[in-house]
């Protein structure tokens, strides 16, 4: 490798809505997943929060793209421009001789094998010379704090912005999963359709997710009720401004559907797992991840439905770039890492 080359590892949580990139056991980027073009020169304006300022507010000269959907790669180069730049952002100053970069890459255990080489391919753009990956349900349960290697069953829970992984994990592998697009994505729409369809509000998405972060809810009626959440937006017949206050309990009621399909996703996964591994997971519970796990009364909502305690992973929004982190620690000694290639 040469006498003055220096290798920079690099644990990078790659998400629909939020990507983390972790070094030396910090996160030192944590930013939306989102690149901001100037239409005629194909320039990047801006990346993460900036961008992010910019989406839904752009003029016919600038083009906001969310590079990643339902968990994957959506637009190649777009990604490939976010990833460079957000890995510039993690040493500004790099000296003299760049840094052979040595990455861990979480993907959802779905990923098909194009899916797969399109994050390989994208990272290796970016700059990375060490590509190495791992299953998102695998990291997330790295990340919750649980010994994945372990003859025991754990259920893990990652709500991400595209997907949903609920995945039984024994012995270093993933002994029975569902994966389902619904998560926080979904949830926001589903705010918006319902303040459309309920007020005669039209919001945009920012707007949606500020009071999904706010006040989103999973059940109806919560011990410590959030405040409620006042906006203004623009009367859909009259198009002049209105004053709308909204509770906890009408957004509980605009997920219902959507938090349906994970009930039952959840269930799936329950009535496919062996026996001596069930009895693991009534014992030990489910490990909720991923920002979803942060709508208020999920936890207590996935309880009544299964039986079973719902513990929230500690710092569940990081949760998954931490347990990326731990597998790029332990290159040398989980088994079920993938990659390697120079």
């Amino acid at each position: 490798m040469g006498l003055f080359s220096l290798t920079q590892e690099l644990a990078i949580d790659l998400g629909t809505a939020n990507t983390l990139i972790m070094h030396n056991g910090k996160v030192v980027v944590d930013e939306p997943s989102i690149v901001a073009l100037n239409i005629k020169t194909g320039n990047v304006m801006a990346i993460g929060h900036k961008a992010r300022m910019m989406h839904e507010k752009t003029n016919p000269n600038i083009h906001t793209i969310r590079p990643l959907k339902d968990g994957v790669i959506a637009d190649f180069e777009a990604t490939e421009l976010m990833l460079r730049g957000l890995i510039k952002k993690v040493s500004a100053t790099r000296g003299m001789f760049a840094p052979s970069l040595r990455m861990m890459i979480c993907i959802p255990s779905g990923s098909t094998n194009v899916e797969i080489r399109a994050v390989r391919d994208s990272a290796q753009h970016a700059g990375g010379r060490e590509i190495y990956l791992v299953f998102e349900p695998m990291a997330a349960a790295l990340g919750a704090g649980l010994d994945v290697e372990a003859p025991e069953g754990n259920l893990i829970i990652d709500i991400g912005g595209g997907t949903s992984e609920i995945a039984c994990i024994s012995l270093g592998g993933i002994v029975c999963s569902e994966s389902i697009n619904v998560a926080g994505d979904v949830f926001t729409s589903d705010i918006q359709n319902y303040i459309r369809q309920q007020h005669g509000i039209k919001i945009g998405e920012r707007t949606a997710e500020e009071i999904k972060c706010a006040i989103g809810a999973a059940v109806p009626e919560l011990e410590n009720e959030p405040e409620d959440y006042i906006f203004t937006g623009s009367n859909m017949l009259t198009s002049q401004p209105q004053t709308v206050t909204l509770n906890y309990s009408e957004i509980a009621y605009a997920l219902d559907k959507s938090l349906v399909k994970l009930d039952n996703a959840l269930m799936k996964v329950l009535e496919e797992m062996p026996p001596e591994l069930y009895s693991d997971v009534v014992k030990n519970g489910v490990y909720l991840a991923g920002g979803g796990a942060l709508i208020k009364g999920l936890d207590k909502r996935l309880s009544k439905k299964s039986g079973l305690p719902v513990h929230i992973a500690e710092d569940p929004l990081r949760a998954i770039a931490r347990g990326t982190g731990i597998a790029l620690k332990n290159i040398g000694n989980f088994s079920f890492l993938m990659g390697g290639e120079k």
